[in-house]
């Protein structure tokens, strides 16, 4: 975390402030977000399914006047920084590099010494690596001999064209063992690295290329970087050979369960087209691709996991299931099912005819003769289990066995309706009474819910047995607590959050003009400027660190020509910072209404005045129930009773004085 840190501040100091303005500029929120998630309009806003949780129904805000985005359901959002961030799990750089990219934007940055290379990190040294990587087997696949002669060979003998190498950056990596090896430590790259993204192996006598021999498929992630890379013996090497594939293992930056090759290229399609066609392998993919379909990426002949589909779910609840018409192909059909339900995703499924895969019947047909046999023979999972299942079964055990396991697929579908027309169509097409596929379908349905309470009983019990006894009561993290105040209730966490969202929205903003000063002069005074000098009268301090920072930066720069707090704060490279005022300024926006301004009541000073009051107010609310607290406790001492009581008084004195401050002679 400190070396992270450190990489974060460095970071920051290479790329200036005219070059991060210059991309924050630039940068439309709307086609951020909707690089990962499907977006459609709703009013002068946008709205999708989150991606920060499991989000079965649209509750993910975009706001393109704002340049901010918010979940109504989770609460994650932020500028397009902030969100880069959490979903790619990447650094602020990182986010910055990503949008200067996407935008032409260029970065100069100067050369790192081998200290400030040491304290890069892992992650991110990986994805560098990676990215060589992937431009060394390009570059040897168009300009090596062997790579020419043997590696494109391979590709036009699949009948690949050079549009569609390019577009999936296929490479080829040379026969001799350290070919790569060696390649990547003259250029710099360290061995450890090499090791780590699994581009090498580690031997007795040193390392050596996992992939000599092999064309090379890179896996991209959702946003275009290069996580692994996946290596095919060619068509001459692979008799006899059972690893005709070799992947990139699991590393920091690479689980195979959490991608799904051909998505990058895809999603532009798949939210187009509102369907995703999964299929088997890289070559499925490319050939599709090749034939005019682009909206196809596939899971590697590995089992679907539940990230996948959560990842295919962002973009569309379509799918169909494109596999070989053989026993392997029916077997990872039948496997997908019940989990895409669960989801609620839409199945189809096609088997191609005995003898196809996806490659070698999209090269066999044209684009629209491809797409109307997909369109014309893709059945939902009901006919699919039911040809499958139970064509030509005359056993009433085996036949019972076939209808549960389709009413069970049925019962795996969150939304009732839904649920309810498959019951009635299965019950149609088997000839069976519908009651007794609902009678069964709920049970297991209330297995299922019984299963999942037990669950998450378990999980609690876990969490429970895990959590550290608490030492001197609950503590607060981030919280300064003034003298003389032992706890924060919600009535003043509630006003120091408007006090501070002030600050966020009009801190620059000025409240009072023309105000003498000590030495004659005058002054005007900003909402921060005000709200910090009278504060700080008295050396109070707002119980929240972020919130005291906020502050603190809104004065500093209060006074600047152009300063806006509001952006300011919105693209503070602090994530803290930067998400919190995030969360103050989406606060004025209304869901239903698209995000409008709720309009404050009076004018500005009134309103930080009023806030101010209400705050100090608090505070001496607080401190008169302290010393009813301690009179209570402090026995027969005389002297501490009369000091108390003085205290007392002078307190309730200065509680009127607020109070009609506040426009109100009752006493709260």
């Amino acid at each position: 975390m400190v070396i992270r840190s450190l990489l974060r501040t460095f970071a920051v100091r290479m790329i200036d402030r005219a070059t991060i303005d210059k991309i924050m500029d630039a940068t439309n929120i709307v086609d951020v977000v909707g690089e990962f998630v499907t977006l459609r309009k709703a009013g002068v806003n946008y709205k999708g399914l989150c991606p920060f949780h499991d989000d079965k129904t649209p509750s993910f805000m975009v706001s393109p006047t704002k340049q901010i985005c918010k979940c109504f359901a989770c609460g994650e959002g932020g500028t397009a920084i902030n969100f880069l961030m959490k979903h790619e799990q990447i650094t602020y750089p990182e986010a910055l590099r990503w949008l200067a990219k996407k935008y032409s934007i260029e970065i100069e940055e100067k050369e790192l010494t081998p200290e400030e290379k040491q304290q890069q990190s892992d992650r991110e040294s990986m994805l560098i690596v990676n990215e060589w990587a992937k431009d060394y087997f390009c570059r040897m696949l168009k300009e090596d001999p062997d790579g020419i002669a043997i590696g494109k060979q391979y590709f036009r003998s699949r009948g690949i064209r050079d549009d569609i190498i390019e577009k999936f950056q296929l490479g080829y990596a040379l026969q001799k063992r350290d070919s790569l090896a060696l390649a990547a430590q003259k250029a710099g790259y360290k061995a450890e690295y090499l090791v780590k993204t699994g581009l090498c192996i580690q031997g007795e006598k040193g390392i050596y290329d996992r992939y000599a021999g092999r064309v090379i498929f890179p896996w991209l992630n959702v946003s275009g970087r290069v996580v692994a890379f996946g290596g095919r013996l060619l068509d001459s090497r692979t008799k006899g050979v059972q690893q005709k594939y070799v992947n990139s293992p699991d590393s920091e930056i690479y689980h195979k369960e959490r991608e799904l090759y051909g998505l990058f290229q895809a999603k532009r399609a798949i939210a187009k087209e509102d369907r995703v066609y999964m299929v088997e392998g890289y070559t499925d993919v490319i050939a599709m691709h090749q034939a005019g379909v682009e909206n196809v990426v596939a899971n590697s002949g590995t089992a679907l996991s539940l990230h996948q589909i959560k990842l295919l779910r962002r973009f569309t609840p379509n799918i169909t299931l494109l596999y070989d018409g053989d026993e392997a192909g029916i077997h990872a059909a039948m496997r997908g099912t019940d989990m895409l339900l669960s989801e609620g995703m839409n199945v189809k499924v096609l088997l191609l005819p005995d003898g196809d895969d996806p490659d070698s019947f999209a090269r066999k047909h044209s684009t629209q003769e491809l797409k109307d046999y997909i369109e014309q023979n893709q059945t939902d999972f009901i006919e699919f289990k039911t040809d499958n299942l139970l064509k030509g079964v005359e056993d009433p055990v085996k036949r019972s066995e076939g209808i549960s396991s389709i009413v069970r697929s049925i019962a795996f579908i969150p939304e009732s309706i839904t649920r309810d027309s498959f019951i009635t169509k299965c019950a149609h097409r088997l000839k069976v009474d519908e009651k007794v596929l609902v009678d069964t379908m709920n049970k297991y349905i209330a297995r299922d819910k019984e299963d999942k309470e037990k669950e998450r009983e378990r999980n609690e019990s876990r969490q429970q047995d895990q959590q550290p006894a608490a030492e001197g009561g609950e503590k607060e993290q981030g919280l300064i607590m003034p003298i003389g105040l032992h706890s924060l209730d919600e009535q003043t966490r509630e006003v120091e959050r408007l006090l501070v969202q002030s600050v966020v929205r009009h801190g620059g903003e000025v409240i009072y003009e023309n105000i003498e000063t000590d030495d004659g002069n005058t002054t005007n005074l900003t909402v921060a400027q005000y709200i910090s000098f009278d504060l700080g009268q008295d050396n109070l301090q707002l119980h929240d660190a972020r919130y005291n920072q906020i502050l603190a930066e809104a004065t500093a720069h209060s006074g600047e020509p152009g300063f806006e707090a509001e952006s300011y704060f919105l693209h503070h490279p602090d994530v803290a910072i930067s998400n919190l005022a995030t969360e103050l300024a989406i606060d004025r926006h209304q869901l239903g209404r698209g995000f409008q301004l709720k309009e404050r009541e009076g004018s500005l000073r009134h309103h930080v005045l009023h806030l101010v009051l209400d705050l100090r107010m608090d505070i001496v609310e607080k401190r008169l129930k302290e010393i009813q607290q301690q009179l209570r406790q402090v026995g027969n001492d005389m002297g501490r009773i009369t000091e108390l009581l003085t205290e007392y008084k002078e307190t309730q004195e200065l509680r009127d004085a607020l109070a009609r401050q506040l426009g109100n002679d009752l006493v709260r």
